[in-house]
């Protein structure tokens, strides 16, 4: 393919912030991710970062400019082929632009939107109110494997079209970037004495809530109390000062009445990993593939869960076998100081299925790009 050819990219952004972290959610991340990869396709000349708000582009953005070029969507609308509508959406009049120009459009879905719906409708938790726009005229629907199962049919329905799975992928760049100045750039150590684990669910919703890993936590301490220092809670400082079912189930565990458990507010996951955990323990419902995991097995700590997209990273348990996982929990604290470099060496041997340039992934997303140019635009 000539170069005159080859395609220019824009994948969506929907800054808030001008300096907005890159820890509050894995939106960002992950328009950065699938620009990278998609440098590597052979069918791509170019990829953009396009901000669809108002927020200004300067350079307190946490990434690299240069890097991956950041514009507005004023700036894209005349010079892209193809725009991934990822973390922000375009309106009905700036679809037409594109069609008129013949770009494609492609939703890229990355997010739980049938649990979000489901959730702000049952609960009273607005999302779009008298202001939905569902966009009908998608070229294409990219979904990541994790959230096919449950939402699949929720995007397919709304947004008129079929979808498919895509490659999930993440890097370890802002990762590395954030722990270079950390002792032993944050990686896991051979620890003495009892360990502190570590439970960081979101606790936004019902897809990653802390209440298993705690009871998988509990059933660890009732067997082998010596062995463990310490459970952390992040993100659930509101839980237990305001949310009186969850201070009363605390309470009937041994954890919680023995004084060994702390329920703490948000927290960067590197940092956190670093300074503060030993073991971390993690429970998903129709998540089975999430950053989180991937940058707690990159950086060697030993990851007890049930995602079974990634059963071969960390220490896996089934479902919702707590006592099973309690055992892997057991297992941690006996078994993986002994083998802590190896275990993190094949961690990251694991995690290249996911790294962009990684080849399997790089020809799908060439062959999806070819095929979206060869059908007729919607």
């Amino acid at each position: 393919m000539s170069q005159a050819s080859k395609l220019r990219i824009g994948i969506t952004i929907g800054l808030h912030h001008e300096a907005e972290t890159l820890w509050n959610n894995g939106i960002k991340q992950n328009a950065v991710f699938l620009a990278e990869a998609l440098r590597h396709c052979p069918t791509v000349a170019s990829v953009v970062l396009v901000n669809t708000t108002a927020t200004p582009i300067t350079a307190a953005l946490p990434w690299d400019q240069a890097r991956w070029p950041t514009v507005t969507f004023e700036a894209a609308k005349d010079n892209v082929d193809v725009l991934i509508e990822l973390g922000g959406q375009i309106d009905a009049a700036q679809t037409d632009y594109l069609k008129q120009r013949g770009a494609r459009l492609v939703s890229y879905c990355c997010g739980f939107e049938y649990v979000h719906a489901m959730e702000s409708m049952l609960f009273g938790k607005p999302l779009w109110g008298q202001n939905l726009f569902v966009n009908q005229r998608y070229d294409d629907i990219w979904m990541v494997p994790q959230v096919a199962n449950i939402s699949q049919p929720y995007f397919e329905v709304l947004r008129r079209t079929d979808a498919r799975p895509v490659p999930f992928v993440w890097s370890p760049v802002f990762l590395d970037e954030r722990t270079r100045a950390l002792p032993d750039a944050g990686v896991y150590l051979p620890k003495t004495g009892p360990r502190r684990l570590s439970v960081m669910e979101p606790n936004i919703n019902v897809v990653k809530f802390c209440l298993y890993p705690v009871l998988i936590a509990e059933l660890a301490y009732r067997s082998r109390p010596e062995a463990i220092a310490l459970l952390q809670v992040t993100n659930a400082e509101r839980l237990a000062k305001e949310n009186m079912e969850f201070i009363t189930l605390m309470n009937q565990l041994d954890l919680v009445r023995q004084h060994k458990a702390v329920f703490l507010g948000r927290h960067e996951t590197p940092v956190f990993l670093a300074q503060n955990t030993d073991i971390v323990i993690s429970h998903q419902w129709e998540n089975p593939l999430n950053y989180f995991y991937l940058e707690t097995c990159w950086q060697g700590y030993p990851l007890v869960h049930n995602a079974h997209l990634c059963a071969d990273l960390g220490y896996y348990y089934q479902g919702n076998d707590v006592s099973g996982a309690s055992a892997r929990v057991i297992e941690a604290i006996d078994t993986h100081d002994a083998q802590a470099a190896s275990y993190r060496e094949r961690q990251r041997s694991l995690i290249d299925r996911y790294l962009p340039g990684n080849a399997a992934a790089t020809e799908v997303y060439d062959t999806l790009l070819l095929g979206l140019m060869r059908r007729t635009a919607r």
